[in-house]
């Protein structure tokens, strides 16, 4: 995508109602937005593939709701209280502040680059001959860049162990990064700066109890574990699924809804034997990408990013990473948590917190294969993969967002000819057979070719046009969204169209589970 997509992305967004900034008539507040009216319904439409996907589609997954303030003793148990920072470091000149891991990644990312240069150049130069695997292993010029990555990668991973933020420091004037504003060196030190919202429960100030927005919805399923195991009798190995708000004070929240202070997350927490975590781990992270992949966004847009430097829960920890306008960003996270979550809260709490296996005739603490995703980060992914200007053959452009049929906002839109001559009466009577079953819109104001143009903005799939000769003999013109092509239909295959294409269970049917 070219450098000022997301710029177009944004705009689009507020245009066509997908996204507003919030509390905009006060200026807004930065990084937070509303969802509009179409935002709404397409960010709806992912959660219901999410949860049917998971919940739905796997007898041993059931989900839950649980709430936003939990007892602060969760989040000390969870480790959030002491080690839920993230590094930060200020440029003296531009006065903005940065995460410093976030620097070292992205000085990564543009080496990562100059070996994609590296290998493009030699792809032009052999063509048909050109072997990547062999170029890339005797390249001096990439062995040499390659070599410089698995050294700072190094560096960054045992700085950030050790918790030396020292050595963070060091290795940022080490690699000369510079500010993007400023374009200086002049850092401050790196300090720790912890990512929880704070508020209070109580009727008054002295009596009150010091509480935590929830930086995670996960915590919620482990507190539950026990309820949800007893009560649905579930036998590991088991998940509980979950989707709900999470709150994060980022330093620097930026990128439209990607790194939100207020955002949604989809999660689910998968119960296991201890040691049987590689291989959940593997089956998940392969489960989660064939669920992007089914959506039809191409697999070049995706990549798998093993983390170097591991969470303080976690064995190990795989990113399923998207192509956003600004680069390979996180999209979903795959995490093996081992059993520390649950043996965490037993310890503070007072409470076993245990599995009796039938099989083995034991207790023991589940180990846990956590699968999350931000379902802000989807909406943007879809939004990023779906919009396109396409010039036409008349040389005129138009602005379609080609997202995938059955996640689309509205799926069918209903489109007199004329307001007159009986054409909106017909129309509204040939809604009320689907306006049950799926979103439909009905539109009759501009001329034909407007309305076509602003349907193809919002992602709707087809249009319906009724017409004089639909009076006639009962049918009517259904247009396509993407080939913008046209023909004459009746209403058993609208409803064909309705049944293969537009309902969320022909992209469930898909699925491998």
């Amino acid at each position: 995508m070219d450098r000022d997509s997301l710029k177009k992305i944004i705009s689009h967004s507020k245009e066509y109602g997908f996204i507003f900034p919030s509390s905009e008539i006060y200026e807004g507040l930065n990084a937070i937005y509303d969802y509009a009216h179409n935002g709404t319904l397409l960010k709806n439409n992912i959660r219901e593939y999410w949860w049917k996907s998971m919940v739905q589609l796997n007898d041993n997954i059931v989900g839950i709701d649980s709430a936003i303030f939990m007892h602060p003793k969760t989040w000390v148990a969870s480790g959030h209280v002491d080690a839920f920072n993230d590094p930060l470091i200020d440029n003296k000149d531009s006065k903005k502040r940065y995460r410093a891991d976030v620097l070292i990644e992205e000085h990564i990312e543009k080496l990562n680059l100059k070996i994609q240069k590296e290998i493009n150049k030699a792809e032009k130069r052999f063509k048909e001959k050109f072997n990547k695997k062999q170029f890339t292993q005797t390249s001096p010029r990439v062995r040499e860049i390659l070599s410089s990555i698995e050294d700072i990668k190094s560096k960054m991973v045992s700085a950030f162990e050790n918790d030396n933020l020292v050595l963070v420091k060091n290795l940022i004037d080490e690699l000369e990064i510079k500010c993007p504003i400023s374009g200086t060196c002049n850092w401050t030190e790196v300090r720790q700066f912890n990512l929880m919202f704070k508020t209070k429960l109580g009727a008054s100030e002295d009596s009150s109890m010091d509480l935590y927005l929830r930086p995670e919805t996960a915590q919620g399923i482990f507190l539950n574990y026990l309820n949800v195991q007893k009560t649905s009798r579930m036998k590991i190995p088991f998940g509980i699924a979950q989707t709900g708000k999470a709150f994060r004070n980022e330093i620097v929240a930026r990128q439209f809804i990607f790194r939100m202070r207020e955002f949604e997350q989809m999660e689910m927490q998968f119960f296991i034997q201890p040691g049987s975590q590689g291989e959940w781990f593997e089956m998940w992270k392969k489960k989660r990408l064939d669920w992007h992949l089914n959506i039809g966004i191409n697999d070049s847009s995706f990549r798998y990013h093993d983390h170097d430097k591991l969470a303080h829960y976690a064995d190990a920890a795989c990113d399923i990473e998207f192509l956003f306008p600004f680069g390979f960003k996180e999209l979903e996270g795959i995490h093996s948590r081992t059993d520390f979550d649950l043996k965490s809260h037993e310890k503070l709490s007072g409470k076993k917190i245990q599995y009796f296996d039938p099989v083995l005739e034991k207790n023991y603490t589940p180990f846990v294969v956590e699968t999350s995703i931000g379902l802000d980060r989807m909406f943007l992914a879809i939004l990023t993969n779906s919009f396109k200007i396409e010039t036409l053959d008349d040389g005129s452009t138009r602005n379609v967002m080609s997202i995938t049929k059955q996640l689309a906002p509205n799926k069918l839109a209903f489109l007199p000819l004329l307001k007159k001559d009986g054409l909106p009466e017909y129309t509204k009577k040939l809604m009320k057979e689907f306006k049950h079953e799926i979103k439909i819109d009905y539109d009759e104001k501009d001329a034909i070719g407007r309305r076509y143009r602003r349907h193809d903005a919002i992602g709707t799939p087809y249009c319906i046009t009724i017409d004089h000769q639909t009076l006639e003999d009962e049918t009517f013109t259904i247009r396509d969204r993407d080939s913008m092509e046209q023909k004459r239909i009746k209403v058993d295959q609208l409803k064909k169209i309705l049944e293969d294409q537009l309902k969320l269970k022909s992209l469930l049917k898909n699925l491998n589970n």
